[in-house]
């Protein structure tokens, strides 16, 4: 599990003024080896679309790709696994449609949820948000990084850790017992390139 989780949300690289191309041409400049592209609003043709040209960028780069929310659609495009939410497949719902060479990954945000996914055939766990996020519109409440050490102690399976996570946190989150963190606004900090936040997040993270 790579320790730095790069998320590219279509809302916020629109937000931003970057295109997925320019972004994923970044991170792989940087030597990400996770990816998941997340697009809440986008219809199954523009996900495939974007989808198609990130998986382009990254071809022969041994990097992770996962679609979120969609299993039909990371099948389609080839992708390495999909991520679902606790409003989305349930993670055997999930493995159906992609089969047992990919990956599934799952979003929880109480120990409950933990627990449950812990049970599941997910292959891997998200636990958030650690801190405030202005990412989602519909964020769950803060478990800050208490609940990522119950988090780890719940569970046996690797820990992604989301949410408000900076150059200045990360190596926190790590330290409270998650494997990974996910990444999203912070790589698109205002006078510097995705390429060197990323880079510096790599740096941190080791």
């Amino acid at each position: 599990m790579s320790k730095l989780y790069v998320i590219a949300d279509a809302r916020t690289l629109l937000k931003h003024g970057v295109s997925a191309q320019t972004f994923a041409e970044a991170i792989r400049a940087a030597g990400v080896r996770m990816l998941q592209y997340r697009n809440k609003a986008g219809a199954p043709q523009e996900i495939l679309r974007e989808a198609a040209v990130i998986h382009r960028v990254f071809a022969g780069s041994g990097c992770r790709m996962i679609l979120n929310d969609r299993a039909d659609l990371a099948v389609l495009a080839g992708w390495d696994g999909v991520h679902v939410g606790q409003g989305d497949l349930a993670p055997e719902d999930a493995r159906r449609v992609v089969g047992d060479g990919r990956w599934v990954g799952v979003s929880t945000h109480t120990e409950e949820q933990v627990r449950v996914a812990d049970l599941s055939g997910a292959d891997y766990v998200a636990v958030g948000p650690v801190f405030a996020t202005g990412t989602k519109l519909d964020a769950e409440p803060v478990i800050g990084l208490e609940g990522v050490r119950r988090a780890r102690a719940l569970t046996v399976k690797p820990i992604v850790a989301i949410g408000g996570i900076t150059r200045g946190n990360a190596r926190s989150v790590i330290e409270a017992g998650a494997d990974s963190v996910a990444v999203i606004s912070a790589l698109l900090a205002e006078g510097e390139s995705v390429e060197s936040v990323a880079r510096d997040f790599i740096k941190i993270l080791r």
